[in-house]
């Protein structure tokens, strides 16, 4: 059984269903053609954007919950683009919604709503990824406007955004966790905000560096006040959970079945072991499941997100080196002839090889959610900093 397959929810999945059939095929050729805005635009104008906010006049569609697990699974499996609108969608409206003021919802969530403005994320650096309390940028407040220098890193779809939430030091000699601020600031300023993508293992450029040479941001931008910034960036770290959890499973479960397929194919799935690891990565598959259904909407549970990532970040990686494995020496050959002058292209496979390496650095390395649940829920000693 599905979940959410009540009466009135299977109705809704239903609806769903049929919307993204009549739908996800312009939607990949909207892809295609670099022109994912347009699918944003869409999806905003039927009120598929912000469904668990739960704030009237935006736009967006009152659903519980459960209707929001239908809507991530249904788009998850109808094979639909990937989202360049789900930063501002799930991240930055349930912060706004949560700290912002009255001005700031007003300003910013009807346009992400409608999909007419798009979003990026400013926190990590080159001295501060997962240790995020290292934050060296710096917002000078003058005349009412906030002047920020320094660098980010691993801006993901910078390039695409209208918007950055920025996380800056706002208070001169402070360190750690105190004197940040979050700040809304504008991408579109020419001399001072530069962006240069940074080319993975996979030939993509979803990452970005990100420079601020003296960017404005307004002070009303500010999210939460000026110096609160640590408490409104913890917040949105932990927006994410089950919803998007279910959904990221669906698209495993997808990976995890074409692997299956290409064992079957190869023959590799004559071995025992290949077949053992095949049975193991199911298994683990249905336990993170049952495990985020468990913690679906709650937060009383302070390290359930923390032991999500721990579960998926090495399960994924475990499915793209059995990918590996049952193709044999093929899966050193890409799809297409490689010449040193053209960028190389991969098959699916390979992409979720070399892309899932990351998987237990980005989002909070491996080390950092560990430190989180021993020092947070365990309540052991905390690691001494500098």
């Amino acid at each position: 059984m599905e979940f959410g397959d009540g009466s009135e929810d299977l109705a809704f999945r239903l609806e769903v269903r049929g919307w993204l059939a009549e739908h996800v095929a312009r939607a990949r050729a909207r892809a295609r053609d670099g022109d994912r805005r347009g699918w944003e635009r869409v999806l905003g104008a039927a009120g598929w954007v912000g469904l668990g906010w739960g704030e009237e006049g935006y736009g967006n569609r009152r659903v519980g919950i459960g209707r929001q697990v239908v809507w991530a699974e249904e788009y998850a499996r109808s094979g639909a683009p990937a989202r360049s609108g789900h930063i501002g969608e799930k991240l930055l409206a349930p912060t706004l919604i949560a700290h912002g003021s009255a001005e700031q919802k007003a300003r910013f969530l009807p346009p992400i709503a409608s999909g007419d403005e798009l979003w990026c994320q400013g926190y990590s650096e080159p001295g501060a990824g997962s240790d995020l309390a290292g934050i060296r940028t710096e917002a000078v407040l003058d005349a009412g406007t906030y002047r920020i220098s320094g660098q980010k890193i691993w801006t993901s779809l910078a390039h695409e955004a209208d918007w950055c939430f920025v996380l800056a030091r706002t208070e001169e000699g402070s360190r750690r966790h105190r004197g940040l601020s979050f700040l809304l600031v504008p991408m579109d300023q020419p001399g001072r905000i530069d962006v240069r993508p940074i080319r993975q293992m996979t030939g993509t450029s979803e990452f970005n560096e990100v420079f601020f040479d003296g960017a404005h941001a307004r002070a009303e931008h500010v999210v939460g006040g000026a110096g609160n910034g640590w408490q409104v960036a913890m917040s949105l770290l932990g927006f994410e959970r089950g919803v998007s959890t279910l959904a990221q499973q669906i698209g495993f479960a997808q990976e995890l079945s074409r692997v299956v397929e290409t064992a079957v194919a190869t023959g590799a799935v004559d071995d025992p072991v290949v077949r053992d690891l095949l049975v193991r990565q199911w298994a683990e598959l249905r336990t993170m499941r049952w495990n985020a259904l468990r913690t679906l909407g709650s937060a009383a549970d302070r390290g359930a997100p923390s032991v999500a990532k721990l579960l998926w970040g090495r399960w994924h990686q475990r499915l793209g080196e059995l990918a590996m494995r049952v193709r044999g020496a093929d899966a050193a050959v890409g799809p297409t002839d490689w010449t040193p002058e053209a960028p190389y292209e991969l098959d699916a496979l390979q992409h979720l090889f070399l892309f899932s390496r990351a998987d237990t650095i980005y989002g909070g390395s491996d080390e950092i959610q560990r430190t989180i649940i021993a020092e947070r829920v365990l309540g052991l000693p905390r690691e001494a900093k500098g």
